[in-house]
């Protein structure tokens, strides 16, 4: 247990543009020691490194973009070529010319790694480096610093299969330390501030030893094989459809067809009346089932939506207009 954190925010680093020397910037500015951690706002990595292009926002998207993950109006989530994914691919229009877009570094973890190599080479100090940006959560409001970029630190604590304070194996415990250590430094940078930089001291037992840089952030990123919720709703019952054959018997429904119905300021009523309906060849789905999914599929089109199960084996759903 570390008995002792202090956070330190970096004041007075100038404005950055192409080519700016931020480890010597920085250098100068933090006093900075063996086994301490510096958090660095990726916005002044990519203004250093030149990350800055001509264009509207949609085409840096497009261009950045591996994959839609959902979309809904013009607000896209995306999956990036680093394998994040985030709301506009991480591009930023903030604080930038007009008609000029601020695209993430092309390798965050090597840019914390050239950081950390020049500050032991300049100051002779041993320190970890995570690269920041900030990110929202799937079901939880708000939005947070996370990790995109690191090195010389331990990423993750792997707890499985040691014991809690009862005597119960862990299982699948493994704390995001340089996630943790992003949302710390954000407590003492915030954009409003102007501070982009902030020193973490108390973390020496997370600091890798000299020539060591450890994973990158890199390693956080969750195996598409391992995601369980690779897609926003929409698309999922969108990919569902397409990767289906078409239904051949009137008894064979694919309740995410009924996803994109339009409807007008009337509600709309479908009662399900028999005890299962096969869906397209495979088990009976109970009506219930299907009548719950059904919901979910419409209130993620935005459609305000009430689910009713009758006697026996009958189960109304009624959803009205868009409520977005």
């Amino acid at each position: 247990m570390r008995k002792h954190l202090e956070v330190f925010p970096v004041i007075g680093v100038p404005e950055i543009g192409s080519g700016s020397d931020l480890a010597g910037l920085i250098g100068e500015l933090a006093d900075l020691r063996d086994g301490d951690v510096v958090a660095v706002t990726s916005k002044i990595i990519s203004k250093a490194e030149g990350r800055l292009t001509h264009g509207t926002r949609d085409e840096a998207i497009d261009a950045e973009l591996v994959r839609v993950v959902a979309q809904r109006g013009d607000t896209r989530i995306v999956q990036t070529r680093h394998g994040l994914v985030m709301a506009a691919a991480g591009t930023d229009t903030s604080n930038t010319a007009p008609g000029t877009v601020l695209l993430l570094p092309v390798d965050p973890d090597l840019s914390a790694r050239a950081l950390r190599v020049a500050w032991k080479k300049r100051y002779d100090v041993n320190v970890g480096v995570v690269i920041t940006d900030t990110l929202g959560r799937p079901w939880r409001n708000g939005q947070t610093d996370l990790a995109i970029g690191a090195a010389g630190i331990q990423v993750l604590e792997d707890l499985r299969g040691s014991t809690d304070s009862h005597g119960n194996v862990l299982a699948v415990t493994e704390p995001a330390i340089a996630d943790e250590i992003a949302g710390a430094g954000e407590l003492v940078k915030g954009k409003a501030d102007g501070v982009p930089v902030a020193v973490l001291r108390g973390l020496a037992d997370v600091v890798l030893p000299v020539g060591e840089h450890g994973t990158g952030a890199r390693a956080l990123v969750r195996d598409a094989e391992m995601d369980l919720f690779s897609l926003g709703t929409r698309e999922a019952a969108r990919a569902a459809v397409l990767a289906r054959k078409a239904p051949t018997g009137p008894r064979e429904v694919d309740p995410a067809l009924w996803a994109g119905l339009l409807v007008d300021d009337e509600d709309v009523h479908i009662e399900l009346l028999d005890s299962a309906i096969t869906v397209f060849g495979d088990e009976p789905v109970a009506v219930g089932v299907i009548a719950e999914r059904l919901a979910v599929l419409l209130h993620a089109e935005g459609y305000g939506v009430a689910v009713r199960t009758g006697p026996g084996s009958e189960a109304t759903v009624t959803f009205g207009s868009r409520t977005r």
